[in-house]
């Protein structure tokens, strides 16, 4: 089967060059495919309508890595997982925060996180956490000063341009827990939309949008 990545940024360039899998093409490059084919779109968003419509024609699945996409908001008649992240140690850590972080809505809860100083938007995964604590969104602290994030975040020199790092505090008067995630450079995210890859060609999926959660759920991943 084919995979098709779709988009011209970082992260797709990073696919179309360290994707282990034996068809791995651009978008462009797809000429006059008609079979089924996986298409991975990390993309701003102009082609996904062309994407929806070769979808529906071929039978492929989408692959939807972009945050905030439309398809989340349709009904649509093809098969789509949503990976608004793709490091999947991370994604599964993130799903076990969303069983449980109710639990600790009493305590005081901070949340932290770090990315490269060219990152001007809180990241989704915050994002998702602090919903899984019903912590407010703006409680976010978000640090992108380079010298902080190496002496407050301990993120090696090395590591400033890409990197992502998520520290949860939950505290009362006598107890504190620390919760941390660090991920480094770009080798999670090819290795992760692999994994996914695999998922689909071993699994028969519905003509309905799938959430990478519910892979996870179902022990796909």
């Amino acid at each position: 089967m084919n995979v098709f990545v779709v988009g011209n940024g970082k992260l797709a360039n990073e696919l179309l060059s360290q994707l282990q899998f034996n068809q791995v093409k651009a978008w462009h490059e797809r000429a006059n495919n008609n079979n089924p084919a996986i298409i991975v779109h990390a993309g701003s968003g102009r082609e996904l309508e062309e994407i929806m419509t070769y979808c529906r024609n071929t039978n492929s699945v989408l692959v939807e890595l972009s945050t905030g996409s439309q398809i989340e908001e349709i009904a649509i008649d093809f098969s789509a997982v949503v990976c608004p992240n793709i490091n999947i140690l991370m994604l599964k850590f993130m799903h076990m925060i969303s069983n449980h972080g109710q639990q600790f809505q009493q305590y005081n809860i901070q949340l932290s996180e770090s990315h490269q100083s060219e990152k001007t938007s809180v990241p989704g995964t915050a994002v998702y956490l602090a919903n899984a604590f019903d912590l407010p969104v703006e409680d976010i602290h978000s640090i992108r000063d380079p010298e902080q994030q190496q002496h407050l975040c301990g993120v090696p020199s090395e590591h400033l341009s890409r990197h992502a790092v998520h520290q949860i505090t939950i505290q009362d008067s006598s107890c504190s827990i620390s919760l941390e995630s660090r991920v480094y450079g770009d080798s999670p995210y090819a290795s992760g939309v692999l994994k996914v890859i695999h998922a689909i060609e071993n699994h028969q999926l519905e003509q309905r949008l799938y959430t990478i959660h519910e892979l996870i759920e179902k022990e796909w991943l």
